[in-house]
């Protein structure tokens, strides 16, 4: 009884009970956080994996714009249904360059961790302009104004900057060639060949079938990269970590 009539006091006196709370939570905190600052590293880092070209970059933009993360997860969790339906499980070397990570568990539409290379490029845009005619029992709003909104790579040497100062590996040549690479990769006029060597794997064509440049070719370019980057036929996790 004694010590319940002591907890009372606590109940009773809000700022005790703040200044409490706040050295719980605080204490629990710098156990956790503390541990991190003696690892070299945090993520394995897996071959493959590289930033986001500038148009890649520039859809991924566009995807959170949308609230494509409100119905979508980018999370393929290691239990054997999940691995089934959706593919090799996902790896935070996947995730290591995205500001902010698209991974959750709310899925009212599939996860979208492997969707790349899953689906032609005519079969995003008929089911971005009008999802019901491809899945005719989903819920998903049409995306159709993609199509008309033409981008320019007015600001996407700072938007790679942007990343860079925030740890993703951007290089000097990746800034200065930021907007050539943002048109070569839809319209294939200029240095594709650089392009590749800076961003390798990077597919090059007209992902939107139409002469201008649009958001509709830099969403489907984002989503045709989600999982492509490792090659898990050859992958083996590190046992060590």
């Amino acid at each position: 009884m004694a010590i319940l009539d002591r907890h009372k006091i606590i109940e009773k006196n809000a700022t005790l009970l703040l200044v409490l709370s706040f050295l719980v939570v605080s204490i629990g905190g710098i156990v956790q956080i503390t541990p991190l600052f003696y690892l070299e590293n945090t993520i394995e880092e897996v071959e493959g994996v590289r930033p986001y070209t500038p148009l890649e970059l520039t859809g991924r933009d566009i995807y959170v714009r949308e609230g494509c993360y409100v119905c979508h997860s980018q999370m393929i969790r290691p239990m054997r249904d999940e691995v089934e339906r959706y593919g090799h499980y996902s790896l935070a070397a996947e995730s290591m360059y995205d500001h902010p990570f698209q991974w959750g568990s709310k899925r009212t539409g599939p996860d979208l961790a492997r969707v790349g290379g899953r689906y032609s490029d005519e079969w995003h845009i008929d089911h971005l302009r009008d999802p019901q005619s491809v899945v005719p029992e989903s819920i998903m709003p049409k995306y159709a104004f993609l199509l008309d909104r033409v981008i320019r790579p007015d600001h996407i040497a700072d938007r790679v900057r942007a990343d860079r100062m925030v740890g993703v590996p951007y290089d000097d040549a990746m800034v200065q060639n930021a907007a050539a690479d943002f048109r070569t990769q839809a319209d294939l006029f200029g240095d594709a060949a650089g392009l590749q060597e800076r961003y390798p794997g990077a597919q090059l064509r007209n992902f939107d079938r139409q002469p201008q440049l649009t958001e509709m070719d830099a969403l489907i370019a984002y989503l045709q990269v989600l999982g492509t980057m490792v090659d898990f036929s050859t992958f083996e996790p590190d046992p060590n970590r």
